[in-house]
């Protein structure tokens, strides 16, 4: 199995060190470049092609943000995967970052085993977020306006079971137990999860949640029936 490639862009070298550090000792990953500021980000990105990028959400020039809206955009990286990192739990651009493309969101104190684990978590297709960061989007949505007509007709082009494995899949469930609860197989969950990636044009279950509270699949401080659980 190839190594999973990683750029770190940060503005601060020892930051940039220590994470050069904790990763280069990690089996199967290899360390592509490293950038100072978002724009040095973008050119390497596209030079090397890494599968992941450790993006500080804050630099000088272009910022974390919308480097990741270019890395991510339609003239991007294809299949690149983008951790932003933050010394902030509370930080504003939280759900940007997210609704730009970051498969993931993790603060710079964690331990350095949780940045690796978080590493190869994106690089294989999940996302990342960490609770404070869950926390903050659920906030942000409950404090928006009712769903209107518009978002609401994203749900029209889905078929019935698709709506059931989106219900499921973003309240985090696992395609195991999606295909256990709706008495599929786990490959007809996988193919629905692409179904839904495709039909709502997003790349990942991060994004498939934004997705959900802004069409008004979910809503801030409802739980899940039971009769939605087996749906």
């Amino acid at each position: 199995m190839e190594p999973v490639r990683v750029l770190i862009a940060d503005d601060q070298p020892l930051v940039r060190e220590g994470l050069r550090a904790t990763l280069a000792q990690a089996d199967g990953i290899r360390i592509v470049g490293e950038a100072c500021d978002g724009l040095d980000a973008v050119r390497l990105a596209q030079a090397t092609r890494p599968r992941v990028v450790l993006m500080d959400i804050r630099m000088p020039g272009l910022d974390g943000l919308e480097a990741t809206q270019r890395l991510c955009g339609p003239d991007g990286v294809p299949g690149v995967r983008i951790i932003m990192l933050t010394m902030f739990d509370q930080d504003e651009h939280v759900f940007a970052a997210l609704r730009a493309g970051a498969g993931g969101f993790l603060l710079k104190d964690v331990p350095g085993e949780k940045i690796v684990e978080a590493v190869r978590v994106v690089a294989a297709g999940d996302a990342l977020l960490a609770p404070a960061v869950t926390r903050r989007l659920i906030a942000e949505f409950a404090r928006r306006p009712t769903v209107t007509p518009a978002s609401a007709a994203a749900l029209d082009g889905l078929t019935a079971r698709e709506t059931d494995v989106w219900k499921l899949l973003v309240r985090g469930y696992g395609n195991e137990e999606i295909a256990r609860l709706l008495s599929l197989g786990e490959s007809t969950v996988k193919s629905h999860v692409q179904h839904l990636y495709q039909k709502l044009g997003v790349r990942d279950r991060v994004q498939l949640v934004i997705h959900a509270y802004e069409c008004g699949l979910l809503r801030p401080g409802v739980a899940m029936t039971s009769a939605e659980r087996m749906s």
